[in-house]
């Protein structure tokens, strides 16, 4: 009798421990997530980010009525977003037709922006951006694939790509690769998996990440790491893991991603509902971790990015509300 008291104890003991800790894991820290300077902007979703050497570039969108040219930068140093100007003091604008959900990458030193909706039909034209000289010009090769919007693109390995999508014929699942040395783009391997558009990705070390997105209706789980270099899908735990006690589901889309360290962090997105949960991917362990919400509005389409230990996330839309405030992450555990 006295061994049961004491082995009872002893259970007692490490249950109180055990939802102890995952209380703690749950337990808002309110300097994880703190309101910035708003963007200066209109407000908008579905614009396209980039950064180049350390800065931040936004562009495009839709304010509700209208797609939008406009470029902007975020300063760091004083926290505050700017138009860019020429050195004529002249705005400077996307060459291209007015578009939102268009993708972007960015190899030395040099930003591409392409792809979108303009409204009425899906693009295929991409656009260089020199932030020295503060141009753009048009990309010369044309992009080989069907046009579209909602897709992905990244860089690695000095090769930019671009891949998922949708257009008036249907959700895509080929992927391209732009060489700026040659300006040629080339056809590579297609996601082995089901066709999407609204799909997140992000990028660590020269590995890249694609998961979820919309496929008829229905949203993915599946989740997968393609290394430019070799050509290669290599398909990952699932997204939807049901069992206990571990269980999640980050199935959405509309997502917005950053990269702090050797974590990806995904923010939002929606998936029936609109959502402002955030979870982080630990590429060793190949599995998530929850972090405290996200403190604004729930919301999709939203920009995402990040400055050397702090994610930020900016714009997006909740129905037919739209944002321009802008939240700074910095992870506490």
């Amino acid at each position: 009798m006295i061994m049961l008291k004491k082995l009872l104890k002893v259970s007692l003991l490490i249950i109180v421990v055990m939802a102890s800790a995952c209380k703690k894991d749950k337990k808002d820290d309110p300097k994880e997530w703190v309101l910035g300077s708003d963007f200066e902007g209109v407000r908008r979703s579905g614009a396209t980010s980039f950064v180049v050497n350390g800065k931040v570039y936004v562009t495009g969108g839709f304010d509700g009525e209208k797609r939008l040219n406009d470029l902007w930068t975020y300063n760091e140093d004083k926290a505050n977003w700017t138009r860019i100007k020429n050195d004529k003091d002249e705005f400077v604008v996307f060459p291209g037709k007015a578009r939102n959900y268009a993708v972007s990458f960015t190899i030395e030193g040099k930003a591409y922006v392409g792809a979108g909706f303009d409204g009425k039909d899906a693009l295929s034209d991409f656009y260089e951006y020199d932030p020295v000289g503060k141009t753009w010009k048009k990309v010369a090769a044309d992009f080989p694939g069907e046009a579209r919007y909602g897709a992905v693109a990244f860089a690695a390995n000095g090769l930019g790509v671009v891949g998922t999508g949708t257009n008036k014929t249907g959700d895509l699942v080929d992927f391209y690769s732009y060489n700026p040395q040659t300006d040629q783009w080339k056809k590579v391997s297609s996601l082995p998996s089901s066709k999407r558009s609204n799909a997140f990705t992000f990028t660590i070390g020269d590995a890249v990440y694609i998961g979820g997105g919309l496929n008829n209706g229905r949203y993915l789980s599946d989740f997968w790491r393609y290394s430019v270099k070799g050509d290669t899908w290599e398909k990952l735990n699932d997204l939807n893991q049901p069992k206990k006690p571990h269980e999640y589901n980050l199935s959405r889309q509309f997502a917005s991603t950053f990269v702090i360290g050797n974590s990806g962090y995904i923010v939002g997105g929606s998936s029936g509902q609109l959502l402002n949960s955030v979870w982080k991917y630990r590429a060793d362990m190949d599995d998530w971790k929850q972090y405290d919400d996200f403190k604004g509005a729930a919301r999709e389409a939203a920009i995402g990015f990040a400055i050397g230990n702090k994610g930020f996330i900016t714009t997006g839309r909740n129905g037919s509300t739209l944002f321009d405030d802008t939240w700074v992450f910095t992870p506490s555990k």
